[in-house]
């Protein structure tokens, strides 16, 4: 089965097809707290610049989760740089800014902001623009627009013995939710069509991603939705992660995938809330029902982004401070709804 993409191909920049077939060495940023789209991103367009004649380098602030060891080349993720080392492109992948690639950025910010850089991200609230910067809010996920980065670049999805379409489809799973989310358009629906053609496994994606745990998350998942509480008459439900919970429940952090999902099930809530500590901090994700609170404009409010139905910020508050100041400020956005 064929599947025609060329009616999206325009969508592609020509300055970020140049970036990939002139790198030598490139160096691939994903964002801290790694999910699939991210990742296979990053991935994805590592092998294009190989078949470009170019080398890559992935790089990730964090370890990254087992959830996601099933990626075809995940093991080449580095958290950190040799000292010396030299790149001629920076591609940033999935960030709504810079600082998003978390504490490998700082650590090599004088190398980051010297590169020529590509950004590819989908994040409404991405403010950058111009010459190098990729910003397509219509896109359901990064991976969805860096499969029109490979469609552009000749390169065929059954790449890398199938890599280049499994990693691609692990993005666009991920970020709509086994296209259950409002986000998956007819463009995201014939991508995902021609990389199930070419070979990726769509369903063994969708089970991993979304239908196997360990026990341990879901014994955290249990404490943290024993918690659960809700305000303005059921249209604000919330819970929240303490960090006592990881040793309790013998979980880690990226077992925490997933929960902002399940509060965002909420017959009645308008907006759901996950409050995480970490450390003296809080970060929040936000998820909200369609034709209602703009979940960028509530996180906005806290410097954080992402997109209008979910979004997320890092608040520098303890979370008992954190979560009265979020949670009046969703109640304020839910009563201008007027519904």
């Amino acid at each position: 089965m064929s599947v025609d993409l060329t009616p999206f191909l325009d969508a592609v920049p020509d300055d970020a097809l140049e970036a990939i077939r002139g790198a030598r060495e490139a160096l691939i940023a994903t964002h801290e707290n790694p999910d699939a789209d991210t990742l296979g991103a990053a991935l994805a367009v590592e092998l294009l610049v190989a078949r470009q004649g170019g080398r890559a380098t992935l790089v990730c602030s964090d370890p990254i989760p087992p959830l996601y060891a099933f990626l075809p080349g995940i093991e080449r993720f580095r958290t950190d740089l040799d000292e010396g080392a030299t790149h001629d492109l920076l591609v940033v992948c999935d960030c709504g800014t810079l600082d998003r690639i978390g504490p490998l950025l700082d650590r090599h910010r004088s190398l980051f902001e010297r590169l020529p850089r590509l950004v590819i991200d989908h994040h409404l609230s991405n403010g950058d623009s111009g010459a190098g910067h990729w910003i397509d809010p219509a896109a359901a996920a990064t991976c969805e627009m860096v499969a029109l980065l490979a469609a552009r670049l000749g390169v065929p999805f059954d790449a890398g013995g199938g890599a280049l379409a499994t990693v691609l489809m692990a993005g666009i799973v991920m970020d709509t939710a086994t296209f259950a989310h409002p986000n998956a358009t007819p463009r995201t629906l014939a991508i995902s069509a021609a990389l199930v053609a070419a070979g990726a496994p769509l369903s063994e994606i969708s089970r991993r991603l979304y239908r196997t745990k360990p026990d341990a998350q879901l014994r955290l998942f249990g404490r943290v939705l024993d918690r659960l509480e809700t305000a303005h008459e059921g249209r604000i439900i919330w819970s929240t992660i303490l960090e006592s919970d990881f040793a309790a429940s013998g979980a880690d952090p990226a077992h925490s995938e997933g929960l902002i999902d399940l509060l965002a099930q909420s017959e009645r809530a308008e907006v759901a809330i996950i409050f995480k500590e970490v450390g003296s901090t809080t970060r929040i994700s936000v998820r909200t029902k369609a034709g209602g609170v703009d979940a960028t404009v509530l996180t906005g409010r806290f410097g954080g982004g992402g997109h209008a139905r979910a979004a997320g910020a890092t608040i520098a508050l303890p979370v008992n401070e954190a979560r009265p100041v979020v949670l009046a400020e969703a109640e304020r956005l839910v009563a201008a709804l007027g519904r």
